[in-house]
C-alpha cells in the first residue's frame, strides 16, 4: 500500500508544470502581447513607444499595451519625509 501511495505521489509531483515568473520587463514602458497559433501567448517587453510596438505588431496577431511594471527612476518615495517645525 505504501508503494502505491508513493508511486501516485511521485507521479503527481513529476507532472506539475513549473510556474513562470513575471513576464513583463520593468525596463521598457511598452509590451507586445503575441498570440501563437498553437494556443499560447507571450509578452515581448522591448519597446520604448507605442508607435515602435505598433510597427512590429503590424500584420501579426499581436497587440501593444502599457507595461504595468515599468518603473520610472526617481518616482519612488525616498522614505520618511521630515517636516520643519514652525516657530511662532
Amino acid at each position: 500500500m505504501r508503494k502505491l501511495a508513493w508511486f501516485i505521489l511521485s507521479g503527481a509531483m513529476l507532472t506539475v508544470v513549473p510556474a513562470y515568473a513575471q513576464t513583463y520587463d520593468p525596463n521598457f514602458p511598452v509590451c507586445m502581447k503575441v498570440i501563437v497559433m498553437e494556443g499560447g501567448e507571450y509578452y515581448d517587453c522591448s519597446f520604448t513607444s507605442l508607435g515602435q510596438c505598433g510597427a512590429s505588431a503590424s500584420g501579426r496577431s499581436a497587440q501593444c499595451l502599457v507595461n504595468p511594471y515599468f518603473g520610472i527612476p526617481g518616482t519612488q518615495p525616498s522614505g520618511r519625509v521630515r517636516r520643519q517645525q514652525r516657530v511662532y
